[in-house]
């Protein structure tokens, strides 16, 4: 497994070793003492899967207590995968990391507690896998507004597919407003 910091360099890219052959191919997604290496050493509570057709934005999703690392990963199609820095003692507080995750690179997105997450869906379909660090508490659960101008996140938009985005995540918080992490 190769551990590379992103532009935000707690927020981890990785890319595992893959051994493939004529049947397909293996590899390990997790392993505790490479990641504790890597400097990720927490204890995953909870799998998460989520499937979405092409046009699909989700996010800006974190959890104000109770806050969630997330290992993302996509078995199946290809996104764009997003992590806003949301800690007011960070210098870069209010910057974005956006990466293309798909089943054909195999590779996974480490994002730590303090960051909001979301991913925008490239493929026809797409099958999005992640670890939590915390479990799932909706009293928590918060939104930053996906498209805030204050962030400027650059998202890959095909303009001849229809966006697709819940009401919940549409009324998103902008950052201005957003509570965040100290």
């Amino acid at each position: 497994m190769e551990f590379k910091p992103t532009k935000i360099p707690e927020v981890i890219l990785i890319q595992p070793a893959v051994y493939a052959d004529p049947r397909g191919f293996f590899m390990e997604t997790y392993r505790a003492e490479k990641f504790a290496q890597a400097g990720i050493n927490h204890n995953f509570v909870q799998d998460n899967h989520s499937g979405s057709i092409r046009g699909t934005l989700r996010g800006l999703h974190y959890q104000i207590n109770q806050p969630q690392g997330k290992l993302v990963q996509v078995v199946a199609g290809e996104v764009f995968d997003v992590a806003v820095d949301l800690r007011r003692s960070s210098p870069y507080f209010g910057k974005w990391v956006g990466e293309i995750l798909s089943a054909e690179n195999k590779r996974q997105m480490w994002i730590p507690i303090g960051f909001a997450h979301g991913f925008y869906v490239l493929s026809e379909w797409a099958n999005v896998i992640y670890k939590v660090t915390q479990y799932y508490a909706p009293q928590w659960d918060r939104t930053l507004l996906w498209n805030d101008p204050d962030i400027g996140i650059v998202w890959p938009l095909d303009e001849d597919v229809e966006l697709l985005v819940s009401k919940k995540d549409a009324e998103g918080i902008p950052l201005s407003n957003a509570e965040t992490f100290s």
